[in-house]
């Protein structure tokens, strides 16, 4: 029996990055691109990678143009991570496995490094995977910060919680960090909201910003830990525009949604150096009229605009500067 799995990209509609600072956020699920995992029964346990991450290229331009595309780094690493992380779990929480070889294949629609969580997808795809072989249940609230430990603790990257509670829960889900509770449970307090109640989205991207989001919050969080009044200060603000905006979703007040939207990139500006072609995506979209934010760590935008023509101007003005618009599906 061939056991299939995903999880889908998300953005992130308020609060980042404050998610990893004992802050609030609220993130939706973006089912436009997933990742996918298949999972079988064999002799052995083998990791397939997909044709993206074969070491075998055309010629030397080739090599360098997926570098730029995709990193230096592959997904095999990242299941490699998320087998240990289950398996390390399952053993602290005295849960016997049966003595079975897998193999396990990977493929993502979700564009690479541009903010819209591709590789915690594939992780948390593969944790759903190796939850039905092994016939494992472990707790929702629990499963995000697993999740994370397999990329932070197994390969050093620099993440929050945020991403991997929605891609948990999936649809909208408001997010509380607080710091009382992250200690005492491991884990934040998630609110789903209506989705239908949100007011029209756009999400827009470049693949051309290609990066890897851990390091670009490294000064963030060194900042933060020595206690930089400045840091301190806009990350707590930027958790209550989160907090004030689950109000806005729940009494439908769109005025109020867009104006935090833009108050939520604003604040982020003080504190972190924003790279020209980022700041040409917020740039044009505002201009269109439309409020804009990252989605994630750059990369990627999202916000609200106000009807279809409004929309046809993102598309025709995003697209001249190679941003792809799309409107996010939210299961």
């Amino acid at each position: 029996m061939i056991i299939e799995t995903h999880a889908y990209a998300r953005a992130g509609l308020l609060g980042n990055p404050s998610d990893g600072y004992f802050g609030k956020t609220i993130s939706i699920i973006v089912a436009n691109f997933g990742a996918h995992i298949s999972l079988y029964e064999t002799p052995e346990l083998k990791i397939e990678s997909p044709d993206s991450d074969q070491n075998i290229y055309k010629n030397v331009y080739d090599l360098i143009e997926r570098i730029g595309s995709v990193g230096y780094y592959g997904g095999d690493r990242l299941i490699k991570a998320a087998i240990r992380k289950f398996f390390t779990y399952c053993h602290e929480n005295e849960i016997k496995l049966d003595y079975r070889n897998f193999s396990i294949r990977y493929n993502s629609s979700i564009p690479r490094q541009v903010g819209l969580g591709g590789s915690s997808a594939i992780i948390t795809a593969t944790m759903r995977a190796l939850m039905k072989f092994f016939k494992v249940s472990i707790p929702q609230e629990i499963l995000p910060g697993l999740i994370l430990a397999a990329e932070v603790e197994e390969l050093g990257i620099n993440a929050g919680l945020q991403d991997r509670v929605i891609q948990v829960y999936e649809g909208c889900v408001y997010m509380d960090f607080n710091r009382a509770a992250m200690e005492k449970k491991k884990h934040g307090v998630y609110t789903p909201l209506d989705k239908n109640k949100l007011p029209k989205l756009y999400l827009a991207y470049k693949t051309s910003l290609s990066k890897i989001s851990g390091r670009v919050l490294n000064d963030i969080k060194v900042r933060y830990e020595r206690g930089d009044a400045e840091v301190v200060g806009t990350l707590q603000r930027i958790a209550e525009l989160a907090e004030e905006g689950k109000i806005a979703i729940e009494n439908g007040d769109e005025a109020t949604l867009n104006r935090l939207i833009d108050a939520n990139f604003d604040n982020r500006k003080k504190i972190m150096n924003i790279s020209p072609s980022n700041q040409e995506m917020i740039d044009v979209a505002r201009n269109c009229g439309a409020s804009a934010k990252f989605a994630g760590s750059g990369g990627s935008i999202i916000g609200i605009y106000k009807d279809d023509v409004m929309l046809n101007h993102l598309i025709v003005n995003l697209k001249k500067i190679n941003a792809r618009v799309v409107k996010p599906y939210i299961v």
